[in-house]
């Protein structure tokens, strides 16, 4: 195939994509009432189960500091424009309809390179379509039960002034509610990512060894930018992205040692032949 018909491939493929999102939006769309009182809204309460697991937690080890209470939320969400809450419905429907679609979309990628692989590596596209789907829902999982959560309670509670009173705007909070679900999938695909970059020898565990300490100390950064000032809450925000950048290394390392050997079983073979 010439460069242009990858690219005709390429645009179908999007299109395709494009399409699995649209789908995905419509049935969210049909299901938008309970997604938003149940869902989307549900961080707001202080009934919440993060918070009420948080409080737990407090009572038992005696952190008082992560426990909120329905204090905490002395605010209120607000639109401030006309089109505000059709807009709000819209993208609502699309990151949802991207969430459902994922596994489609994964699918879409993996016809798309799956020329490039060798005839065995072809034969695990039900399992990279599955390990990806799952880590990517465990990433939405983990933004909605801690990242969200995390950051509702420290902008409700931080004030600079008592004399300044909290009234969110809607498009403020839902932006925060599409970027933490998707950023978090999305990183939550890292060994994936990594799993690939190692294969066409562009990392290796030893690069990803050298650049540990920045990868900590950004993960610590990130945690405590979404987080209250607890060191408590910074380190179970923390755990699953370290968890998740020494998952890529022990890949990056597998697929290393795999070169290595199909390397030397070729020189081998050439010193044979000779």
């Amino acid at each position: 195939m010439t460069f242009m018909d990858h690219l005709e491939v390429l645009r179908w493929i999007l299109v395709r994509c494009t399409v699995g999102v649209l789908i995905g939006a419509t049935v969210v769309f049909f299901v938008s009432d309970f997604i938003f009182d149940h869902i989307v809204f549900a961080p707001l309460n202080a009934n919440f189960f993060t918070y009420t697991y948080f409080c737990e937690l407090a009572h038992d080890w005696n952190l008082s500091d992560i426990c909120i209470t329905a204090d905490d939320f002395n605010f209120i969400i607000q639109n401030t424009e006309m089109e505000g809450q059709v807009n709000i419905l819209v993208w609502m429907c699309v990151a949802g309809g991207f969430i459902l679609a994922f596994p489609y979309i994964l699918w879409e990628i993996w016809r798309f390179i799956s020329p490039a692989l060798y005839e065995k590596e072809r034969k695990g596209a039900l399992t990279f379509i599955f390990i990806s789907s799952i880590l990517f829902f465990l990433g939405v999982l983990f933004g909605y039960y801690l990242i969200i959560p995390m950051s509702v309670n420290f902008v409700a509670t931080f004030k600079v002034s008592a004399v300044v009173q909290n009234q969110f705007n809607i498009d403020s909070y839902m932006g925060m509610v599409k970027t933490s679900l998707i950023a978090s999938g999305l990183f939550f695909e890292l060994p994936i990512i990594i799993y690939f970059l190692a294969k066409l020898g562009l990392v290796t565990a030893s690069f990803l060894r050298k650049y540990r300490r920045w990868a900590i100390v950004g993960v610590l950064v990130v945690a405590a930018i979404v987080t209250p000032p607890d060191v408590v809450s910074q380190v179970i925000v923390s755990i699953p992205m370290l968890l998740i950048y020494e998952a890529s290394i022990w890949i990056a390392a597998i697929v290393g040692n795999k070169k290595t050997k199909a390397e030397l079983a070729a020189e081998n073979q050439a010193k044979v032949n000779e």
